[in-house]
């Protein structure tokens, strides 16, 4: 997953992430190491906190899909 990478790409912390989402910083920063993984509701709201898709966060390439 690319939570970090989009988190920090946002200019966010980990605690405004999950404030914005509704979750704590530590449920974000459990994601970001892989310790745990949001919901399927949790990981559409970081979509579209992070204006960017559930594919990309998962690190899908959907190039030529």
């Amino acid at each position: 997953m690319r939570i970090k990478e989009l988190r920090e790409a946002a200019g966010l912390s980990q605690r405004e992430l999950g404030a914005r989402i509704g979750v704590s910083g530590p449920a974000v920063a459990q994601w970001e190491t892989g310790e745990n993984r949001p919901s399927l509701t949790n990981l559409e709201r970081l979509a579209e906190v992070l204006h960017t898709t559930t594919d990309a966060i998962l690190g899908r390439d959907t190039a030529g899909a």
